[in-house]
């Protein structure tokens, strides 16, 4: 492959809701391109994009997918990335390094809420974007309705560079109305035949060419005054122009087409390379120079010092460990020693690759503005900057969502622990927003992730790679035990068996407090050695571990020991252990025990269409609104809920508010349980 400059370059993420067909677009993309000789299917299983075993058995992406093709003398880099939400990480990755976001919508279904999710995160980044219409083909495929929804969610920014002259099954012509010209094809799509618009088109195909033209004047004050006092632009100014709206996100192109039928996909690759920005047109790839300390725009010039991010890292069966990178400055050669910041080591670059999904086309360089990959390196994560050794200069970190659900994890057979938590610890170098950490309370190993799918990937992925079964239960919830009043207990541990005997007696009185435990001693005139007084309070603090009700851990108690007695022969450390452990027992009994439960600080960011559904369900999860704060038509809900009651909350978020809602949680503090469902969770634990 050539090495192209960076003028030449565009970087594209592919986005849409799940089932928009973005795997069959870039298909008919590459296949168009000339990549491939053959157009895969998802049925087929032979897609270019889909080649996981996971992807081809749910029939969706579910990891983004890097493939370049060459068209018109441009190379175009294309990040596919999955629709559905439990993935949506990849976007944040492809947003990062990609200079535009194509939105693929399915017009027979309209703007879904994935569509709006997503378009809400390019705008969050900063990002360019263009609509591509697909499935125009569609039984139910509506053009204008689509258009009106995307005028609706969207703004008056939505423009139209072209229309379908029939929706649906009929679909198999469309007018551009930039250049003014009617595209039709035959049963097998591919290259259109081109005409002149049809006489009783002409009226509409005017008045969108000069909606267009307007649209295009308004990005350039120059192109403005030439169209105020001409009344016309040349089609270059109009080109002009609607490259510049693009690049400052005052217009939002809509193009349309069929990937199935393969109609309208080489005129949205003519579209890409005519209005589509290329990589040296980015603006604001900000970095911190780490020798100046201070914020530096990084130009994207082909001969300035190397400067590059990893976006994502993978482990390949023929090439080991690969990072996606992409160059952000200066170039990239085979042999070439870099530095990366974050570890503060200098890795040396061997291998280069350009990638077409699971093929990695070796090349000896890569410049400015480029999308590749490089293998072996040793002290190098996603999200790490490699620049010119004597550079000092540091990109931000990729920022991924935050898990949001949490289930436990175990292997299915024993003795495999270690390594099911070492495989799921390798898989954190490809995958950010996921964790994997051992729960400090119930000892439970905790898979959190953005939703069921997506553990369960994760736990098929594990199964694939090490041959590791593991089994995915809803975690325990960390209840605490504690007391409510005061109450004094005697525990006295005597045995004889021949020779020294054992012998330690000690009275304790238990309190409430504020702080987990506290110990005091009263004891007066020597009722309890001082050399034994430690061993009471070690065999009180190791009884803190499992309380009298559920076996739950104990907080908020301080012990006392008051008064005992000892034997000068049989009274031993050990004797006197086992002694506070029986006061323990009954002491905690009488103080009035009780069952407390975690309650979070629960953040729900929701429309306004579904804000009442979602504050009357936190209400049925026994949780107390506090504050709400709208901003635009998003309002945050602020509430305090019971753990036990949102442990699957992601799942049914996404169902009340269609996939709108997002949510965050935290601990504020342990409350009382209610005594009805103390009894339930007490008698469960017994059963347990």
């Amino acid at each position: 492959m050539k090495i192209y400059k960076t003028n030449e370059i565009k970087n594209i993420a592919l986005l849409g809701a799940k089932g928009s067909g973005k795997t069959t677009l870039a298909e008919s993309m590459v296949y168009e391109c000339g990549v491939t000789k053959r157009r895969g299917t998802i049925e087929a299983g032979n897609t270019m994009s889909d080649y996981f075993p996971v992807e081809k058995e749910y029939g969706y992406s579910v990891f983004s997918t890097v493939f370049n093709a060459e068209f018109n003398g441009k190379k175009l880099n294309f990040i596919d990335c999955p629709g559905a939400e439990d993935f949506v990480g990849n976007a944040y990755t492809a947003l990062g390094v990609c200079d535009l976001g194509l939105i693929v919508v399915n017009t027979g279904y309209g703007v879904e809420v994935g569509t709006q999710n997503i378009f809400r995160t390019t705008a969050a980044l900063n990002k360019p974007v263009v609509f591509a219409l697909n499935q125009m083909d569609a039984e139910k495929a509506d053009y204008d309705n689509v258009l009106e929804q995307l005028r609706e969610t969207f703004g008056q920014h939505v423009v139209q560079i072209q229309y379908p002259l029939e929706s649906g099954p009929g679909f198999h012509s469309m007018i551009d109305v930039l250049l003014m010209k009617k595209y039709e094809w035959g049963p097998d799509g591919g290259v259109p035949v081109i005409s002149e618009i049809p006489e009783e088109q002409m009226e509409r195909a005017n008045e969108l060419h000069n909606a267009l033209v307007e649209a295009a004047a308004e990005n350039d004050e120059l192109l403005l005054d030439k169209y105020f006092y001409e009344g016309k632009l040349s089609k270059d100014d109009v080109v002009h122009g609607i490259r510049k709206g693009i690049a400052t996100g005052s217009i939002f192109p809509v193009m349309a087409g069929s990937a199935l039928q393969n109609r309208g996909v080489i005129n949205l690759l003519d579209e890409i390379v005519r209005y589509m920005p290329t990589a040296n047109e980015r603006k604001n790839s900000l970095a911190t120079d780490l020798d100046a300390d201070e914020i530096t725009n990084v130009e994207c010039e082909e001969d300035g010092p190397f400067a590059a991010q990893v976006f994502k890292t993978v482990y390949d069966p023929y090439t080991g460990k690969l990072n996606y990178i992409k160059i952000f400055r200066g170039r990239l050669k085979s042999g070439m020693t870099v530095y990366n910041p974050n570890s503060g080591v200098e890795e040396r670059i061997g291998q280069i690759f350009v990638l077409r999904g699971k093929k990695a086309e070796l090349v000896n360089e890569l410049t400015a503005g480029d999308i590749g990959a490089v293998n072996k390196l040793t002290a190098t994560d996603t999200g790490n900057t490699l620049c010119a050794v004597g550079t000092k200069i540091i990109f931000d970190p990729i920022r991924f969502p935050r898990p949001c659900l949490s289930l436990a994890v175990k292997s299915a057979n024993k003795g495999e622990e270690d390594k099911m938590f070492a495989g799921f610890s390798k898989m954190l170098e490809e995958d950010y927003t996921f964790s994997i950490d051992k729960s400090a309370d119930t000892g439970e190993l905790i898979l959190s992730g953005q939703g069921e799918i997506h553990l369960e990937v994760l736990a098929k992925k594990l199964k694939a790679r090490g041959g590791i079964d593991v089994k995915l239960t809803e975690p325990r919830i960390p209840y605490r035990e504690t007391i409510k009043k005061i109450a004094s207990a005697e525990g006295k541990h005597k045995k004889q068996s021949g020779g020294h005997g054992q012998y330690g007696h000690c009275k304790v009185r238990f309190e409430p407090c504020e702080s987990p435990f506290e110990f005091g001693d009263e004891v007066v005139g020597g009722a309890v050695p001082k050399q034994y007084i430690p061993a009471v309070e070690k065999g009180l603090k190791e009884c803190m571990a499992r309380g009298v009700l559920a076996g739950y851990p104990v907080t908020g108690v301080k012990a006392v020991l008051y008064d005992g007695s000892y034997h000068d022969v049989d009274s031993s450390e050990m004797a006197f252990k086992a002694a506070a452990a029986l006061a323990f027992k009954e002491g905690m009994k009488n103080a009035d025990p009780v069952l407390l439960e975690p309650v979070m600080k629960l953040k729900v960011a929701v429309n306004g269409e579904y804000l009442g559904g979602v504050m009357g369900d936190i209400s049925k999860r026994r949780g107390r609104i506090s504050d709400s704060r709208t901003d635009g038509d998003i309002t945050t809900v602020i509430a305090e809920v019971p753990l036990s009651e949102i442990a699957k909350y992601a799942t049914d978020l996404r169902g009340l508010t269609r996939g709108q809602g997002r949510f965050t949680s935290e601990l504020l503090r342990y409350e009382e349980v209610p005594p009805q469902l103390a009894e339930k969770i007490i008698s469960a634990s017994k059963t347990e």
